[in-house]
């Protein structure tokens, strides 16, 4: 472990809070000291919930580490039993009670509870939160789940979302929505959303459809060898990734039914006229592997980027994504190290950064525009309206998340490049409330020596053209009255530039 001031994942306990917060029914015992009960802020603050988790702390303190710790886990297991009458319970201990070797399982076991108790071995100083939430998930799949008949209808599973996810809430809806429309039922979506009676029944589906690989993939391969359910391996992210995902459903249902994908607008917007100037644009991208991985195809395949750089922060997708980046001709960044990031960003001096909370900090600092495509996230990515990133319509939300930031940065470029202007100055009216803006006087030009005799050269001249047509006329001018202030009587190619490194101080 080392000190630092921003961290991509917390410690493996709160991706089991993230699973426990997302399930109903389920209540978590956590072998903490005070400090740590800070977790319950990362679900009320910035995930927006009206609830605080499903956990109860031993919140033990320095004095009762000379006395008995396991009794007062074990009064505290007995208190959330009697409070909270769940129907299962997951016990554990935070990075900090691993340390007093108290064994939460073993006490938990001992106490003869009328409900199943998981326990959680969680090496808090080897890994981290995704891989707390995985582990946790597939426990809790492992004790619960059993044989079932299948249904009579096609059905699956829906894995991997949980609490504190990047728009998991939405990615379900959408996915579930599709689902529907291709005649396939959802049995179980889990964690997010199921009870522990849920997952008993998980073994009566078809198949899974595995949605966030980092916190549900130990649980797919489980169910795939012990109740022969094979999962889906396309995450559904991006125009492309979901007509893939949807033939791969189809081979594992044998559904044909037809799709209605009107309501995508991503593959056209993409390519039409205002969308061009975006083409060839450089961006560099880190997150979680799996939306780094279809973040990359998305920039590169979908909106014509240029990938500059790639990486990510779990080191459990490091393989994946140095194969791809191989395939674009990059050496991936593999860091959990937040200033690393912000030196390979530094040094690519890309046009636009796709990353987590953290790389939009830097992108500030840079002064580069930056779209967030991973967690980790803060409470603007937990919006109240309708916001995918997965199926037709996250397709669409993408397009938009990405295009803005470019946008409004070219329209800071526009301005600042006619400050000078009347119409564009500070203290002029909005132009579409002419009407009501105060009348503005245009400042008078600055009087240019008059000389007829300035000639253009060839080469100068086909240099001009090059300027962006709106602004080109501005350009002659102002090379003209350089010229003209310094005597010349010919502009050259030398010239125009001079004149513009003139007028840009």
């Amino acid at each position: 472990m080392k000190l630092t001031v921003w961290t991509y994942e917390g410690p493996p306990h709160v991706g089991a809070m993230r699973v426990a917060t997302g399930m109903k029914g389920l209540h978590y015992v956590l072998h903490a000291p005070q400090g740590d009960t800070y977790a319950d802020l990362l679900f009320t603050m910035i995930e927006r919930r009206d609830h605080r988790p499903p956990v109860t702390y031993t919140t033990f303190q320095a004095r009762d580490l000379g006395s008995d710790t396991a009794g007062l886990f074990k009064r505290a297991c007995q208190d959330a039993y009697d409070r909270f009458q769940p129907e299962a319970i997951i016990v554990g201990a935070s990075c900090t009670a691993e340390l007093i070797q108290d064994d939460p399982g073993g006490l938990a076991e001992t106490m003869g509870l009328p409900i199943p108790v998981i326990p959680l071995e969680l090496p808090s100083y080897q890994r981290k939160e995704n891989f707390g939430a995985d582990e946790t998930f597939f426990q809790i799949v492992r004790h619960l789940a059993k044989p079932a008949e299948k249904t009579a209808r096609v059905s699956c599973n829906i894995i991997g979302p949980t609490a504190l996810g990047f728009r998991h809430r939405d990615d379900v809806q959408e996915i579930t929505n599709l689902l529907y429309e291709l005649g396939i039922e959802v049995n179980v979506t889990a964690p997010m959303g199921a009870t522990p009676g849920d997952i008993a029944r998980m073994g009566q589906a078809h198949f899974n459809v595995l949605l966030y690989p980092e916190t549900g993939e130990q649980a797919a391969r489980y169910c795939e060898k012990t109740f022969g359910q094979p999962y889906t391996k396309v995450v559904p992210i991006g125009a492309g990734a979901t007509w893939d995902f949807i033939e791969e459903v189809r081979r594992h249902s044998g559904s044909a039914a037809q799709i209605d994908s009107d309501c995508l607008r991503q593959s056209w917007w993409s390519r039409s006229v205002d969308s061009t100037y975006l083409t060839g644009k450089r961006v560099f991208i880190f997150g979680d592997g799996t939306h780094v991985k279809t973040a990359a195809r998305i920039a590169r395949d979908e909106m014509g980027f240029e990938v500059a750089g790639i990486g990510c922060y779990n080191r459990e997708y490091a393989r994946d994504v140095r194969t791809l980046a191989k395939d674009y001709g990059l050496e991936a960044l593999i860091s959990d190290d937040y200033l690393a990031v912000e030196r390979a960003i530094e040094a690519l001096q890309p046009e636009m950064i796709l990353g987590t909370q953290m790389e939009r900090h830097i992108g500030k600092r840079l002064g580069i525009p930056c779209a967030v495509i991973s967690a980790p996230v803060h409470v603007q990515d937990f919006p109240a309206r309708y916001s995918p990133q997965m199926g037709f319509e996250g397709a669409n939300v993408i397009f938009d998340t990405w295009i803005h930031p470019l946008v409004m940065g070219l329209e800071e470029h526009l301005l600042h490049m006619f400050r000078e202007d009347f119409e564009f100055n500070d203290a002029a009216g909005p132009s579409h409330h002419g009407g009501h803006a105060t009348p503005q006087t245009a400042p008078a030009p600055e009087a240019a020596p008059q000389d007829d005799n300035v000639i253009w050269l060839s080469e100068a001249e086909k240099e001009l053209k090059k300027i962006p047509f709106f602004v080109r006329g501005k350009a002659r001018r102002n090379t003209e009255f350089y010229a003209t202030e310094r005597g010349l009587h010919e502009i050259s190619l030398d010239t125009l530039y001079e004149a513009k490194a003139h007028f840009a101080r």
